[in-house]
């Protein structure tokens, strides 16, 4: 009970003597709000957007995967590829045929992508992606038809100009009118509107550059320049109750036979499932988190180097104080302890205040990006304390020199 005691009263000191110079308090408060609030923003961001991607690919189902031509796990220029990457042979629509006969499969289909705009009088879309697929595209990307309908197997394999494009870009471009039957311009090559369709919350892809149309792969092959390293892969469904392995291995026995490799040969071509794209986006968003939280950390530092400097200020301004209270019976121990409580009760309150500001800058930025972002729990309580330790650290040499003062040179200080 002495100790909670003590608390209380040591609490209340700090109180008080925050209340009597709150300009002072204040701005030292003010680098711990910084630093904490950044951290809490970013975590509850990562949080909201690891939930959507989680989100998304239980949409699209744990047994899609894909097959690159070449995949890199770093970034390489198209114009000066690797010669391992060069000499691979593109995709061919025979080989997502093929694949597509497997008993393992249930789905298989050669898609690529290019960037365009949408046009339709004078209205023009931001530059977005134009996927070249199939109707299945809802089935492995997400999302649902809301009007009209997807390809008819002619369109497919004669390559008409036609298009489905999400509902939003329909009335941004057609207002109250009804889109389907009209004539748009995708990336500047005509196409008739036969489908709307309700896009999933893709978190993969960046603001602004989400999908705007989607046209049969062999009009986009025909009529685009497509980038056949990059910008070309065959999307892979496995049959329901079949291993994701399992699948792998049939494709890959199958494409081996189709370029005649022989045993010692290695794959000409690259597998990327569904973990694959998570762990890249997890080791993505880690290192954007990890520097979004050394950054902040800068904050928190200026915050304790400012509540060590406040804290020595308030020693020396309270000499007289602490000789009083040493007279009537307070050990070191009490002084150390009163000085202590009151710089973590500082960087405590900076901490809470951060929290509070962070959680609501990163709700409103999930609500921009159009994330669900729930409260990171963990990150809250570590950063409430790690606010009240850095409080205790930076306010350790204070409260040291508060408590070896001389009882009778503290009295006789003006």
């Amino acid at each position: 009970m002495r100790i909670v005691d003590q608390l209380q009263e040591n609490i209340g000191i700090a109180l008080d003597s925050i209340r009597a110079s709150k300009l002072r308090a204040g701005l030292t408060i003010l680098g711990v709000v910084i630093g904490v609030s950044s951290v809490m923003s970013m975590a509850t961001i990562v949080s909201g957007i690891q939930g959507q991607i989680v989100a998304t690919i239980e949409q699209a189902g744990p047994s899609v995967f894909y097959v690159f031509k070449a995949y890199s796990g770093t970034p390489v220029n198209p114009d000066a590829l690797p010669a391992w990457m060069r000499i691979r042979p593109d995709l061919q629509a025979r080989e997502a045929e093929r694949i597509a006969l497997l008993p393992e499969i249930s789905y298989a289909g050669i898609w690529g992508i290019v960037n365009g705009r949408l046009e339709y009088g004078p209205v023009r879309t931001q530059p977005s992606r134009i996927y070249g697929a199939d109707d299945h595209f809802h089935e492995i990307i997400g999302g649902e038809l809301v009007l009209g309908r997807w390809f008819s197997r002619s369109e497919l394999v004669g390559g008409s100009s036609v298009v489905v494009i999400p509902d939003d870009l329909a009335r941004e471009m057609f207002g109250g009118r009804n889109p389907l039957g009209q004539t748009i311009k995708v990336g500047g090559r005509p196409a008739q509107v036969i489908g709307l369709m309700q896009p999933a919350a893709n978190v993969f892809e960046p603001p602004g550059a989400g999908t705007a149309a989607v046209v049969p792969y062999r009009m986009l092959d025909q009529q685009f320049t497509l980038d056949k390293g990059n910008a070309v892969y065959i999307a892979v469904k496995g049959r329901q109750g079949v291993p994701v392995a399992e699948a792998q291995e049939a494709v890959m026995v199958t494409l081996r036979e189709m370029r005649r490799l022989r045993p010692a040969d290695k794959n000409n071509f690259d597998f990327v499932t569904q973990d694959q794209v998570l762990q890249i986006f997890n080791s993505l968003t880690g290192a954007f988190f990890l520097v979004m939280v050394m950054l902040s950390s800068v904050g928190l530092l200026v915050g304790g180097i400012g509540v060590m400097a406040i804290m020595m200020v308030s020693v020396t301004s309270r000499t007289r104080e602490i000789g009083v209270r040493q007279a009537l019976g307070a050990t070191r121990r009490d002084i150390m302890l009163q000085f202590l409580l009151e710089a973590a009760t500082l960087t405590g309150i900076g901490g809470l205040i951060g929290v509070v500001t962070g959680l609501g800058v990163g709700r409103i930025a999930a609500l921009a990006l159009d994330v669900q972002a729930p409260v990171p729990v963990v990150i809250t309580a570590i950063a409430v304390l790690v606010s009240v330790s850095i409080g205790l650290v930076f306010g350790l040499i204070p409260a040291r020199r508060a408590a070896r003062m001389d009882p009778v040179e503290a009295l006789r200080y003006e």
